[in-house]
């Protein structure tokens, strides 16, 4: 690990959406970008990457970060212009959508797809059942052991956080419906990942 990365629960995940990238990808958006951490590590899959995140001071520290292929731009994705009309080619969107009504990012994410783009999401929900508890119980120990190894849970200050307002259900009812042929999963350490193929 280099002076500018970290693990924390969603850098452990950032394997899985790189492993999604198409191949030949052209153009691809992180969604959410952050410092950029994610964003950085796609310019190595994809031909063109842009991060976009609506902190100014996120955004001020992923342009510290030196990738000739990656533009960072300041704004909500849910409505900024300057996005690709065309649509990506590739979506990522770590922690990001539930910061804001579920169904308007969902619409908003597959909008920004390509036909036949692949969008990737790694998503936080809260526990309502029995098992959503035993399950996320049994992410404390993994954690622990994860981050003895890897040191620690960092991430960038003054990244901002929001709680998930919809249960694991709930989230795998909505993308189901919404997303035809979604690949759900959930994950361990407290996250789901999806992901779903834009009809070409």
């Amino acid at each position: 690990m280099t002076a500018e990365e970290y693990w924390n629960h969603n850098v452990h995940y950032h394997p899985v959406v790189l492993d999604a990238v198409p191949e030949s990808c052209r153009t691809a958006l992180d969604v959410g970008c952050g410092d950029g951490l994610l964003a950085a590590k796609l310019a190595a899959r994809a031909e063109s990457v842009t991060g976009v995140d609506r902190s100014a001071e996120m955004i001020r520290q992923a342009r510290k970060r030196e990738a000739g292929n990656v533009t960072f731009l300041e704004g909500d994705y849910l409505d900024d212009a300057a996005l690709d009309k065309e649509g990506y080619d590739f979506v990522s969107a770590v922690a990001v959508i539930h910061h804001v009504p579920f169904d308007d990012a969902i619409d908003r994410l597959v909008g920004l797809l390509a036909p036949g783009g692949r969008l990737v999401v790694v998503g936080l929900a809260h526990d309502h059942t029995l098992l959503d508890r035993v399950i996320s119980g049994c992410g404390v120990p993994a954690r622990l052991l994860t981050a003895l190894r890897r040191g620690g849970g960092r991430g960038p200050a003054d990244m901002p956080v929001e709680d998930p307002i919809m249960t694991w259900g709930e989230v795998r009812q909505s993308t189901a419906h919404r997303l035809p042929g979604r690949r759900y999963r959930r994950r361990l350490l407290w996250r789901y990942t999806l992901v779903w193929d834009k009809p070409e």
